[in-house]
């Protein structure tokens, strides 16, 4: 459970998750001096957890749903560096104008910046991810665009032959990218050889790349290279990047954005 930071409200659903998964069911007066927060907010927590359907909610706590496991991943990687990316994901939506076509990849990092896009009068999203197309769903201002695609249960995202197809099919303003590896000389990467195909053709597909990670991607190298360096325009970052690797990049063309 070192993954998950519990003083967040990401991590300490995360492990909720964990702890229904290992053991079937879960108290909410337990979870409320697991976690030293109130049982209000337990509740607030599965009920959440419910609406996800992670979970189902029984008397005075819940029990466990198949779907559980399949999502534990994707919620484990949410609860990593949150802080980091949401104030990744406030800074790319500013990069963003009203009336564009926006493409945002998958990803825990992109999924933060459709939580900044209310407030523009028309947009338009394509994305391959199902949590960032459902969490725009209810928002009159925004058209939403899936491609298609064989879906990841894992992590809720399409991809393969299909997906690639039909973005060849569009294209947009700005693509918001994601990758697991930012490397000065190898480039980004992904551990995916089908989600490193389908960011290449997303990269193809638009006018301006803007690439949000954090700064623990840096230095890593995947299986499957995703792009070069020279590919990216904007690269928006938290303060963790090294002075070598920002001036780096700089130097190969690159606008370094770093949040705090």
């Amino acid at each position: 459970m070192s993954n998950y930071n519990p003083k967040t409200t990401a991590g300490r659903r995360g492990l909720i998750i964990k702890l229904v998964d290992e053991q079937g069911q879960v108290n909410v007066n337990e979870l409320s001096e697991q976690f030293g927060v109130s049982e209000v907010t337990i509740r607030n927590d599965l009920a959440h957890l419910e609406q996800k359907n992670l979970l189902i909610r029984a008397r005075g706590g819940a029990i466990k749903t198949e779907k559980a496991s399949l999502d534990l991943r994707f919620l484990e990687k949410k609860s990593k560096h949150v802080r980091e990316k949401e104030a990744i994901g406030r800074k790319a939506a500013r990069y963003i104008d009203d009336g564009d076509t926006i493409v945002v990849d998958s990803g825990t990092t992109t999924r933060e910046i459709a939580n900044h896009l209310s407030r523009f009068n028309r947009l338009t999203v394509i994305t391959n991810a199902l949590n960032i197309a459902s969490s725009l769903a209810d928002m009159d201002n925004i058209t939403i665009i899936m491609p298609g695609g064989i879906m990841r249960h894992n992590i809720l995202t399409l991809v393969g032959a299909i997906a690639i197809d039909n973005f060849k099919k569009f294209f947009g303003d700005k693509l918001f990218l994601a990758a697991d590896g930012i490397d000065v000389n190898l480039g980004l990467s992904s551990p995916d050889l089908e989600e490193a195909a389908l960011k290449r053709t997303m990269i193809k597909m638009a006018r301006k790349v803007i690439v949000v990670a954090d700064s623990s991607k840096f230095g890593k190298r995947h299986l499957a290279v995703i792009c070069n360096i020279s590919q990216i325009d904007v690269l928006i970052t938290d303060r963790g990047i090294t002075p070598d690797h920002k001036e780096a990049l700089e130097k190969m063309g690159v606008e370094v954005v770093v949040v705090d």
